[in-house]
């Protein structure tokens, strides 16, 4: 039986923390194992603060804001300055880099080059191009849109994307997120609070195996760069799925198949509530309830209502919080491992 592919999840995610020095500021993965971040997303913990990304196929100094609509800043040199081979440099910029402030920074592996020639390979319409990880099941995936039709681009991976995160970089215009739990034509917008909606001007269809497929709305197809993030599940180290709230504080248990590391839920049927994301490393015993929200504040603590256990095979929720367990509401969620449940060898991990 396998029971995982990957049996060190720190060779393609991990957790660090850090505090911010207001100057050069090199950050080195505290992991088992030494790992190049290709997609690097910051916050800052103890003080309102925006959220940052950067990844490898843009390049450093050219950063986004996963909590807002704002174009990309190209030029921002004083953010992240170097990507490392076991971790990245900041500059002195006090978004990411505050002195004395404390920050978390969650760090994906995608490190393979590819390109597609869409008219010499048949795949796809519109020519793409990035990094992938087809062990762990990323991409980071450039092209340039049309804002028309119903295009499609090869991702580079060799299974359906199970959650996208598209962004038109030149303009202002809301993060589009393709689910695995959703049908076609799905959407949920990562820099609001809004529900699940339908349009076929977003995804215009359900993704392949090797395509992606698009509408003409700028979030996915802007005339112009484009940027895109692709995901699915990974026997072991990640899952991507939906589970029903039952609204108490014995909530719903959702298995995995591993201990997550980092994990994000999305109240999906109902407008109105947050983004939120847990981690392993800010929290390290159950019952936890360190909490950042995909907006700009600082990280919560105390909150019973959105307690939550970090478990050997899964998660529970433990509280009535109706952003991840709203009675009769559907969760969408986003998770990745800090060990499988069984690895390859048979062996179980503990919980914590």
């Amino acid at each position: 039986m396998a029971y995982t592919t990957i049996d060190n999840p720190e060779l393609h995610f991990q957790t660090q923390l850090y505090t911010g020095n207001g100057g050069t500021n090199a950050i080195t993965l505290d992991g088992s194992e030494n790992m190049q971040p290709d997609w690097v997303w910051c916050k800052r913990r103890d003080s309102s603060a925006a959220h940052y990304v950067w990844d490898v196929v843009r390049g450093a100094a050219t950063q986004l804001y996963p909590a807002s609509a704002s174009s990309e800043d190209a030029s921002q040199t004083n953010g992240l300055s170097a990507f490392g081979s076991d971790g990245f440099t900041l500059g002195s910029d006090s978004g990411p880099n505050a002195n004395s402030g404390t920050f978390v920074s969650w760090n994906w592996k995608a490190g393979t080059s590819f390109t597609n020639d869409a008219s010499s390979t048949g795949v796809g319409s519109l020519d793409s191009s990035g990094s992938k990880n087809t062990t762990a099941g990323f991409s980071i995936i450039s092209f340039t849109g049309t804002e028309s039709g119903t295009p499609s681009i090869a991702h580079g991976l060799s299974s359906k994307p199970e959650w996208i995160l598209s962004k038109a970089r030149d303009v202002s215009d809301n993060w589009m997120v393709f689910h695995g739990s959703f049908s076609a034509q799905d959407y949920m917008i990562f820099n609001l609070t809004s529900a699940k909606a339908s349009a076929s001007s977003v995804w215009n269809s359900l993704p392949s195996s090797t395509v992606i497929n698009m509408g003409d709305n700028a979030g996915v197809n802007d005339d112009g760069a484009m940027i895109m993030y692709a995901f699915h599940s990974v026997k072991g180290f990640s899952k991507f799925g939906s589970y029903t709230g039952n609204g108490n504080a014995d909530g719903t248990f959702v298995y995995l198949g591993f201990r997550p590391a980092w994990l994000m839920i999305k109240q999906s049927s109902g407008a109105g509530n947050d983004w939120l994301i847990y981690d392993n490393k800010r929290d390290t015993f159950n019952v936890g309830n360190k909490l950042l929200i995909h907006a700009a504040a600082a990280e919560a603590t105390g909150q019973s209502f959105n307690y939550i256990d970090l478990l050997s095979n899964g998660f529970k929720l433990r509280g009535n919080d109706a952003r991840n367990n709203g009675s009769g509401g559907t969760m969408i969620y986003m998770a990745f491992a800090e060990s499988p449940f069984v690895n390859s060898n048979g062996v179980p991990n503990n919980a914590r």
